[in-house]
């Protein structure tokens, strides 16, 4: 009997300590969507798709930013990979290296590190030839863009993508974050009379999508018809920004030294389509924007009567070393931002050019107009009107109002291209979760499941705006468990996070 009665005991322990790893393993699972590891695209390639490669001559088109977490090279990494046969790289502007001014043309060389040919896929060649492609069975492309229209890698991706299609061979996008995260998209949708290699197609200046994204948008919308086949990242979510990862910044051209500066350039760029510095030079590009004719203590204080979301501005003075006003004292601001979520830099961009047009009539000027009546300043913004909207006295709100309809119907196709995303069953299963693991009681579960119900007939009709609607009131019903403690901090942080980046998908 004794024997008996220790047993029971011992069986009970041991149901117990199962009972409490498997409750320790489900709380650890909840809210793994922003806890999980992040792993880039060239980390999964080499983990877990090695097969997409392996037996086939690469390519690839990589510069300084193609690292892994760890900073190795991904042109190191896959020449010294016994499974794969690298046999040609190409550069974008600025190089396989990273070591060309912006404009700066290279030529074909050998890599010293690797003896591999070196192709320039910029100045005269944007577009890989037959020839450069003769030794390539697939091409892969890893380069960090920075989230602007303007900025040229993501075209040297649509071009490199035609030639792919053209000469048969695949197309690999190995994906990496956008680093002004993935749910704010500003700006005009560039009119496709002002394409150029700053901006080849109709999307915003702030189009919140990863190369990744972009990839397969420009590849169905725009016909490219390549063979393509993008290796998604793991762990990354559209609400993060670059230093919500713990990624290292690597500068992915000489003049954008720090996630400071993307985060400031879809808005502050918009300087180089006139006679201001925008900071070239200077140890802070597209932060600092002046000229010897302007004064910075009036301008600065013009700029903070605007009140401008998540953003200051500081007088400041500067003499570039190169680029415009090269050796001239400057005076202007520096952008200081201070609510990346909240700051606009489209929005902020435009006052602050308009501002500088309307204080200095006499002495600001847009640059010169081509042969075809553009300014660089069109390419830039991606349309005349905003410019003659500048010089007839308009406000920006007025400007930004003129753009949303097709800002709006921009939002709708790219929808449909977005990999990283949120939905109703994602969100109701990790409420489950969190209701098992003791964080949400069981009627807060009940009414939350309940709403998400609702949400659910919405999104499967793609009725955006009720989606976003109903989400904003799911957000309300989290608020309000979170005053009665009908659910913990962490459940609350998590599926605030999962609402906020849904509602911005479907905004």
């Amino acid at each position: 009997m004794k024997r008996l009665f220790l047993i029971t005991i011992a069986l009970f322990v041991v149901l117990g300590s199962l009972t409490a790893v498997a409750t320790n393993r489900l709380k650890a699972d909840v809210g793994d969507d922003s806890e999980k590891p992040l792993k880039l695209g060239v980390e999964v390639l080499l983990e877990q798709q090695k097969d997409l490669i392996e037996g086939k001559r690469v390519g690839l088109i990589t510069n300084p930013t193609g690292v892994d977490q760890e900073l190795n090279s991904i042109v190191d990494r896959l020449f010294h990979d016994p499974d794969v046969e690298l046999t040609a790289l190409y550069g974008p502007e600025h190089g396989v290296r990273g070591d060309a001014q912006a404009g700066e043309y290279v030529e074909y060389y050998i890599d010293e590190q690797t003896g591999l040919p070196v192709y320039s896929l910029y100045g005269e060649t944007r577009k890989p030839t037959p020839e450069m492609l003769e030794d390539i069975d697939i091409l892969l492309f890893d380069i960090q863009d920075v989230g602007a229209r303007f900025y040229t890698y993501i075209y040297t991706m649509a071009y490199a993508m035609e030639a792919a299609a053209e000469n048969e061979i695949e197309f690999v996008v190995l994906d990496r974050p956008n680093p002004l995260g993935g749910n704010h998209v500003e700006g005009p949708v560039l009119d496709p009379e002002y394409a150029s290699f700053v901006g080849n197609y109709p999307i915003p200046l702030k189009h919140g999508m990863t190369v990744g994204e972009l990839a397969h948008l420009f590849n169905e919308e725009f016909e490219i018809g390549a063979d393509l086949n993008v290796v998604e990242m793991d762990g990354w979510k559209r609400g993060m920004y670059y230093d919500d990862t713990d990624l290292e910044f690597v500068l992915p051209s000489p003049n954008m030294p720090t996630l400071d500066t993307a985060l400031v350039y879809p808005g502050a760029a918009l300087i180089e389509g006139t006679n201001i510095s925008e900071g070239r030079g200077t140890t802070k590009p597209f932060e600092f924007i002046g000229a010897p004719f302007v004064n910075s203590t009036e301008y600065a204080a013009a700029l903070n009567e605007l009140n401008l979301p998540g953003i200051t501005f500081r007088a400041a003075s500067f003499t570039p070393t190169f680029s415009k006003h090269s050796g001239e004292l400057s005076h202007g601001i520096q952008i200081h931002v201070t609510d990346k979520r909240a700051y606009e830099p489209v929005i902020t961009g435009l006052h602050i050019v308009k501002t500088l047009h309307d204080m200095y009539p006499e002495d600001f000027e847009f640059r010169a107009e081509n042969s075809a009546g553009i300014s660089f300043f069109d390419n830039l913004i991606g349309n005349r009107w905003i410019r003659d909207a500048i010089e007839n006295g308009e406000s920006v709100e007025e400007m930004a109002s003129a753009w949303h309809e097709d800002l709006q119907a921009f939002k709708e196709v790219r929808r449909e291209y977005l990999l990283y995303t949120i939905n109703t069953e994602q969100l109701k299963q990790n409420i489950g979760a969190f209701q098992q693991s003791g964080d949400i009681e069981k009627d807060a579960e009940r009414k939350l499941l309940l709403h998400l119900t609702a949400v659910e007939q919405f999104e499967g009709k793609k009725v955006a705006d009720k989606v976003a609607k109903h989400m904003q009131g799911f957000q309300l019903l989290l608020d309000q468990y979170k005053d009665a403690a009908g659910l913990s901090d962490k459940a609350y942080q998590a599926l605030s996070s999962d609402t906020t980046d849904m509602i911005a998908q479907w905004d």
